[in-house]
């Protein structure tokens, strides 16, 4: 009797619309903060540890902004700065009809772990206070400053684009309510 085949495996990115990005957006977070709490048991050297968690959380920043937040959430955000010398904040969002047809589940575990992430490096910033390890706070200290900016500009993205839905839906009635109009007048 020959043996059943097995099941295919499902993958944790079974689910996904984009599972490579999903990927890289989990992966840098996590290599970052496995490698600030696991360094120690390969090298005694800080500014190793200093330098390679740096590199991997500009990694998981650059990766939030430019890409996983494009391809999961249909949003981007940039800050210039003007001739004055003012800040200027810049928003770009999918329209509404593109935006519905991202995955939700790519959705959540954007936004779960762009707030996580941040909360988990003030937790390891706390440790390292109890212990006297105050060069480490500089590593906690990056790597909140770039998640919390990430989570300032999506989150003001986010404001900005329910913004505009909400114009272009407002233009949507008007134009309807003119049609309707026009058409009761025979004009």
């Amino acid at each position: 009797m020959a043996d059943a085949p097995a099941p295919p495996q499902e993958s944790i990115l079974t689910g996904y619309g984009n599972p490579w990005t999903v990927f890289f957006h989990v992966f840098f977070k996590g290599a970052a903060l496995t490698w600030y709490v696991v360094c120690s048991l390969f090298t005694s050297s800080f500014i190793l540890h200093f330098v390679i968690c740096v590199v991997l959380i500009a990694f998981d920043f650059w990766t939030i902004k430019n890409v996983s937040g494009r391809r999961l959430v249909g949003m981007r955000w940039w800050n210039e700065t003007d001739e004055q010398g003012e800040s200027l904040w810049r928003f770009e969002s999918l329209d509404q009809q593109a935006m519905e047809q991202l995955s939700k589940k790519d959705g959540w575990l954007f936004w779960w772990t762009l707030y996580i992430t941040p909360a988990l490096w003030i937790v390891l910033g706390a440790i390292a206070l109890i212990k006297f390890q105050f060069d480490y706070l500089l590593i906690v200290a990056v790597a909140v400053v770039l998640g919390v900016s990430n989570i300032i500009g999506f989150t003001k993205c986010r404001k900005d684009a329910k913004k505009q839905i909400q114009s272009f839906s407002q233009q949507v009635m008007a134009a309807g309510l003119q049609h309707s109009f026009n058409s009761a007048l025979g004009v």
